[in-house]
């Protein structure tokens, strides 16, 4: 465990580091906002491009860890659904139920590519650039139906698929898929511009991570803020990992699907939450605190499903 905390170690301390800058009276509060949004439709799309654009779709072991990870978030999003009766009784409104929902399903890609990235070289950046490859479109789909239909906001479906069918991250990575697969050349500049675009993305994407933190929100979490915290960090990996093993997933992929669903929740849901009348105080709450708790949690589910992969 000790060898994969040393490894993920450098992650939490760029987002440290950001959490530290964000609070230091050095940077303009406007560059914030500035960077998130560079990361959101240049960097990242950047990166997800190049990883799709060179992956090897041939690889069964790939494609398999990427129908394991649809199943897994098929499996997750329904237990919570069939769980929303027995929260309605126990007092849980229709916003602070989406904001459970987002937090439980979302995972913050940034740090799961930084970490398989670092832990397992090029092969983990294409398994997890793949695995999100395969449930970007149907957790935005689900996600934000839910925020509609639980929120009590207008359950405009065009809207639903306008904002899926326009997200950068989707539309890079489907890109990325059809140069690949298709066979598209590339003048090499162009491509080596892309590629030293999706280096700074992961850097910079992890110290927006900490810069969104909001550490005062946390302090006095609710039950259902817990309950959030303990379902993305433990509850969604058993769920994966059971998924993966069904699916005769093996390996280094098995660990690679856990890690998947074992960051913590993307910040971006934040957003949604802000404007789709979801709770986004307590989204903010549980984010931070997932945060924080996971420090901890990746090294030892990592270590764990290592070990039983080996098994």
């Amino acid at each position: 465990m000790l060898i994969v905390f040393q490894s993920v170690l450098p992650i939490f301390l760029l987002v440290l580091l950001g959490m530290g800058l964000k609070r230091a009276p050095i940077i303009n509060a406007d560059f914030w906002d500035g960077l998130e949004q560079c990361s959101y439709w240049v960097l990242f799309p950047a990166l997800l491009f190049s990883t799709m654009a060179k992956a090897d779709f041939s690889n069964t072991e790939n494609l398999t860890v990427s129908f394991a990870a649809i199943v897994s978030v098929l499996v997750m999003s329904g237990g919570l659904l069939l769980a929303w009766p027995l929260l309605r009784n126990l007092r849980v409104g229709g916003p602070a139920y989406t904001s459970l929902f987002q937090t439980a399903t979302r995972w913050n890609a940034f740090m799961a590519l930084a970490i398989a990235a670092k832990t397992y070289g090029q092969q983990g950046l294409t398994m997890v650039g793949l695995v999100m490859a395969a449930i970007i479109i149907p957790l935005n789909f689900i996600n934000v139906t839910v925020l509609l239909w639980f929120s009590g906001h207008d359950r405009n479906y065009k809207a639903i698929l306008y904002r899926v069918c326009t997200n950068p991250l989707i539309l890079s990575t489907a890109l990325g898929i059809v140069v690949n697969l298709i066979g598209i050349p590339i003048y090499e500049p162009v491509m080596v511009a892309v590629d030293l675009l999706s280096q700074a993305s992961l850097s910079l994407g992890l110290i927006t991570v900490g810069a969104g933190l909001r550490v005062m929100d946390a302090l006095k979490p609710r039950p259902i803020t817990l309950l959030a915290v303990f379902l993305k960090l433990i509850g969604f990996p058993v769920v994966a990992v059971g998924v993966g093993a069904l699916c005769g997933v093996q390996g280094n992929g098995l660990v690679l699907l856990a890690l998947s669903a074992a960051v913590p929740t993307a910040m971006n849901g934040y957003l949604l939450a802000k404007q789709l009348n979801g709770d986004a105080d307590m989204y903010a709450a549980a984010a931070t605190l997932q945060v924080v708790a996971s420090f901890l949690t990746i090294p030892a589910v990592m270590t764990v499903v290592a070990y039983v992969a080996a098994g």
